[in-house]
């Protein structure tokens, strides 16, 4: 009988397609080809109707044979290319564990960090206490209470970050500002509140972030560190204001590097001064970097002014003291020969690895 015969045909080809079948595509393919809605098998059962009561038994139980073992055939197959598959990538995603392991990158300190920490290490070498105040201050802490007169400049909105009014209804808030609230502009404000809580002697630094309006150039940020320093105690003089800053300067940028004070202003120190370092790029010499004066300035520094005593509290006919401020980033562009300031906040990190 020629359906009989076809469904043979069909199941030997099956079986040699399924047998040779290289991958799960190539096999789906051949089952949709045989076991599809078009498949030869499928085409063969739709001609059963054709056939003789007689015939149709024979035929059907055949037919349904051949199904049945062309399905296992494909089941078989399909677990077998699956297994290939599954040993195939688990090869090729293996770990090698003799081979090295990768050395992950390290994080370290921002240089910022670094040169704040030193810092303290040399002031508390000396005796002096680490201490730390609000960010948000008010313009009694910032200004008044360090001697500023209500119309000096840095009291302007130009010069300071202004937050809150807190003046009594109907009157002004500030001379300059807008505001009594503010965004530090310096760290001297932690000194008052030094004084006002513990009494002389004081010996301490308050390094911390201070705000100003500026444009960030190569010399200026709106955003930087500062390290201010008060001692107040009976029998300071100018001298132990030198020998301490001389001390750190040395320890800060090498013992063959020489200082110079120049007399300067400043409203919270009588007498006040600036302090320049010799240039270490050309030792003194003169060059581009220090504009060929041999110096570099790095802080300004002063002895206490009675005033600022007196309205802290401590008798000023007692004691006397100096402070000082200092900008960490100017310390580090000065240490490390950097052109400009804005290298340090970027976030190059090709730069800051260096350090």
């Amino acid at each position: 009988m020629a359906m009989i015969d076809d469904l043979r045909r069909i199941e030997e080809e099956a079986a040699k397609g399924i047998s040779c079948a290289p991958t799960l595509e190539e096999l789906e393919r051949i089952r949709v080809r045989v076991t599809g809605k078009k498949g030869s098998l499928t085409g063969v059962l739709r001609q059963m109707g054709q056939l003789s009561k007689d015939e149709r038994p024979q035929v059907g139980k055949l037919a349904n044979e051949v199904r049945s073992h062309v399905e296992a055939a494909l089941d078989a197959k399909r677990a077998e290319l699956a297994a290939a598959a599954l040993d195939a990538r688990i090869a090729a995603d293996s770990v090698d564990v003799t081979l090295p392991g990768r050395r992950p990158t390290v994080g370290t300190q921002h240089l910022i960090s670094q040169i704040v920490e030193e810092m303290e290490e040399i002031f508390c070498g000396l005796g002096y206490d680490v201490m730390d105040g609000p960010y948000v201050e008010t313009t009694y802490y910032n200004f008044t209470a360090l001697n500023a007169p209500e119309d000096h400049p840095s009291r302007s909105a130009r010069d300071t970050f202004y937050v809150v009014d807190n003046a009594p209804e109907g009157k002004e808030a500030c001379v300059q500002g807008e505001s009594d609230v503010l965004l530090r502009t310096q760290t001297s404000g932690v000194q008052v509140h030094a004084m006002e809580a513990q009494k002389p002697p004081i010996y301490m630094i308050c390094p911390g972030t201070v705000f100003r309006p500026d444009t960030a150039d190569a010399n200026h940020l709106p955003q930087f560190t500062q390290i201010e320093g008060l001692v107040i105690d009976e029998g300071i003089t100018f001298g132990d204001l030198k020998g301490t800053l001389d001390y750190f300067t040395k320890a800060m940028f090498g013992k063959d590097r020489a200082t110079r004070y120049r007399p300067h202003f400043f409203p919270f120190t009588e007498p006040s001064c600036e302090i320049d370092v010799s240039c270490g790029v050309c030792h003194g010499k003169g060059c581009r970097f220090c504009k060929n004066t041999g110096w570099l300035e790095i802080l300004g520094c002063g002895m206490v002014d009675p005033n600022v005593l007196e309205m802290s509290g401590i008798d000023s006919e007692r004691y006397t003291g100096f402070a000082f401020g200092i900008g960490a980033e100017r310390v580090a562009a000065l240490r490390y020969d950097l052109p400009d300031l804005r290298m340090l906040v970027t976030g190059d990190m090709r730069f800051l690895n260096q350090f």
